[in-house]
This record gives structure tokens, sequence and C-alpha cells, in this order.
């Protein structure tokens, strides 16, 4: 918990504008690496495979970080937080630009992704207290919308110049948006002071509650879905649909404007009612990747079919401002966590839709695999509603 310091008029929709900025440079950087693989890993001598692993060193950043800048970040203002990881995150991208070689590059993409989480995290909760108590939902959302529209603005510029240019070029940009993030924040975003009993010792007092486990369980489950059509989602368009490469990018931006409404529409529901708003996603979500095999032959199928597939991102919005609710005062931490979380998602669905794959079912079996997978999250979240009632004596609805 922190105490806003007086400071020059704050505008709300500008502060949110600034903390939406950071989730558009790491949106950026997070899915324009995938885009870019086939071109460092030319450059440095490398097969793709072995290049993938610099993808998973960001992931590992993201897990590592996020905790890690929680605890130590307890005593420091929200907003000296938020600075201090945008810098950061300047710095791993820009040196990601210089790599001479693999090893290097791996080590600066996990430096890049330490950032990650906890500047989400933090951002979320600024966000959360320039508004009314039953509009938390609508100002997490606002701050995710940065990291949905780099799906669709940001990624394809960055891809593009990265291969006009060359791949280097791609973290460059980053770095700079990074930097005009600091500088937003700088300017924009209010002051604050740590609460006087903030520590990290408090902030780890988040992990002996047992809804914060619950709810990042959700997630990490749950959203495990949707990455396991999104990451073959590229090969499943050539090899089943039968499209041009150059339709796949089209397909990408689809799935990127669906997350982009969800994250619009849906916290206006989570506002209401939270915790059923999150049910009703991840039953929506289950339904939309079921259906997926039967759309993946049609262009057109597939297209309606991703685009509501997106819109099952705004789990991430549900979740994040769950957290606040049942961390106390230990914010920081299970807010930074739930990257944490979607990180293992990200880990869990194309590592079980692979297993389809590779037993012979084919590229559009990802959409049952992550069918499952959601109506797994499904199944913590009623974990989650029956310990709450019985720890309350009714159900959660916020």
């Amino acid at each position: 918990m922190t105490v806003t310091a007086p400071s020059r008029s704050v505008h709300p929709g500008l502060v949110m504008f600034a903390l939406a900025m950071g989730g558009f440079a790491i949106g950026t950087t997070e899915f324009a690496t995938m885009s870019l693989l086939p071109y460092f890993s030319k450059d440095l001598g490398i097969d793709e495979p072995t290049a993938g692993h610099v993808i998973s060193a960001y992931a590992l950043g993201v897990v590592v970080g996020a905790p890690l800048f929680a605890v130590i970040g307890a005593k420091l203002s929200r907003k000296t937080l938020l600075i201090g990881l945008m810098i950061l995150f300047a710095i791993g991208n820009a040196l990601s630009a210089l790599a001479p070689n693999y090893g290097w590059l791996v080590a600066f993409r996990f430096l890049s992704g330490l950032p990650h989480g906890a500047y989400f995290g933090i951002a979320s909760l600024v966000a959360t207290t320039l508004v009314p108590p039953n509009r938390r939902a609508t100002a997490v959302g606002r701050v995710m919308l940065g990291l949905t529209v780099a799906t669709v603005i940001g990624v394809p510029v960055a891809s593009w110049i990265g291969q006009a240019i060359g791949w280097r070029s791609g973290f460059i940009i980053v770095a700079a948006l990074a930097l005009v993030t600091v500088a937003l924040v700088v300017w924009f975003a209010p002051r604050d002071v740590p609460h006087g009993d903030a520590s990290p010792l408090r902030e780890l007092g988040a992990l002996k509650r047992g809804q914060v486990w619950l709810t990042l369980a959700i997630g990490a489950v749950g959203f495990g879905g949707i990455f396991s059509v999104y990451t073959y989602l590229a090969t499943t368009l050539t090899a089943v649909t039968h499209v041009s490469p150059a339709f796949v990018p089209v397909v990408l931006a689809v799935f990127g404007i669906g997350m982009t409404l969800g994250n619009i529409v849906v916290p206006w529901f989570a506002d209401r009612a939270l915790m059923p708003t999150g049910g009703a996603l991840l039953l929506f979500s289950a339904a939309t990747l079921i259906v997926f095999p039967l759309a993946a032959p049609s262009p057109l199928w597939i297209i309606v079919d991703v685009f509501f597939i997106g819109i099952g991102g705004a789990l991430g919005t549900v979740l994040q401002t769950r957290l606040m609710d049942v961390a106390d005062d230990a914010q920081a931490l299970a807010a930074a966590l739930n990257h944490s979380a979607f990180n293992t998602a990200n880990a869990l669905g194309p590592f079980f839709g692979g297993l389809a794959i590779d037993a012979g079912l084919g590229w559009s079996a990802t959409g049952p695999v992550g069918a499952a997978l959601a109506l797994g999250g499904f199944l913590v979240w009623a974990m989650a509603m029956w310990d709450a009632k019985r720890r309350h004596g009714r159900l959660a609805l916020v």
C-alpha cells in the first residue's frame, strides 16, 4: 500500500496512457522476437530450435523477475519502481541489439524479461488508485491495452523493420519505446510515498494466502489453452487451412484485435461481478477452442474463431484485479506473480499441444487440448469459489 503525495494535478487518462505505453513496449518485444527468430538464428549461425532458447530465456526472466523486484522494491515508491524497471528493460533490449553471439543474446533476453511481470503488477496497482473501487477492472484493462495493441501494431511494425533493416533494429525500437515510457511516467504518474510498514517480509506474506495461490493457478492452467493454439497457429494456417504465408500476419492481427476488444468490454462486467466473469470467460474460451478443428479448414471460419479466442485473453485483467482483493497488504508481490503464472501457461499450452501433434492428432488438435486446459482452469476457479464461500459464508462475487 502506498500513500499519494501532494503533486501537480493528476490526469488519470494520461497516467494510464503512460502506463500502457510500457505494456506496448513489453508486448512488442515479447511477440516480435518470435517472428525475428529465423533472422537472428541465421545471422548468429545457429539452428532455429536452438534459437528458440532465446525466447525461453525471456520467459524465464519474467518468472524470476516478477517476485524478485516486487519484494526488493517493497520500500520504494511505485513511481520510482516503475521508472527503474523501464530503464532496466531499455538496457536489456539495447544490449540485445548489440549481442555479439548466441550466448550473450540469451543472457540479454533474460535480463530484458526480468522487469516484465513486476512492471505490469505495479502499473496495475497505480492505475487502480486513480479510479473508484467499482472501476478497478476497467483501469487494469486500460493498462493491459498496451500489451494487446502491441500484437496488432507494434509486433507487425517491429517485425517488418527487423526484416527490412536487420533483426537488431527490432530490439532498438523496443528500447526507444521503453525510454519514451520512462519520460511519460516521470511526467504524468503521481508521486507516492510507500506505506510505513512496507517491507520485503510483508510482501512475502502473500504466499501464505490460499486464495492467492488458487488465483495464480487459474491463470497458469486456464490461460494455457490460448497459448496451445496460438503457438502453432501459423503452421495450422499453412498446413490445415492451406493459406499463403502472407495471410498468416492477418490472422495473428485478428487475434490481437480480439484481445484488445476483450480488454475493453470484459472489464465492464468484471467491475460488477469479478469472479463470475472469470468463470464465464473460462467456459467461453473452452467453447471457442473446442470448435477450432472444425473452423481450421476454412479461412473465413478460422478468422472468426481466432477472434473469439483472442477475447478470452481478458482473463489476465480479471485475475490481476482479483489478486488485489485476496493479497491484502502484500499486493505488489501478488500482482507481479500473475505474470509468472501466465508464463507458466505459456509453457504448459505449447507443451501439451505439442504432445497432441506428435501423437499424430493433427495441427488443429491444439484446440481440444486448449479447451481441456481452459476447463482445468475452470475447475480451479470452482475450488476458489468454494473456498471463499467456506471462509466467508457467501459466494465470491468480487
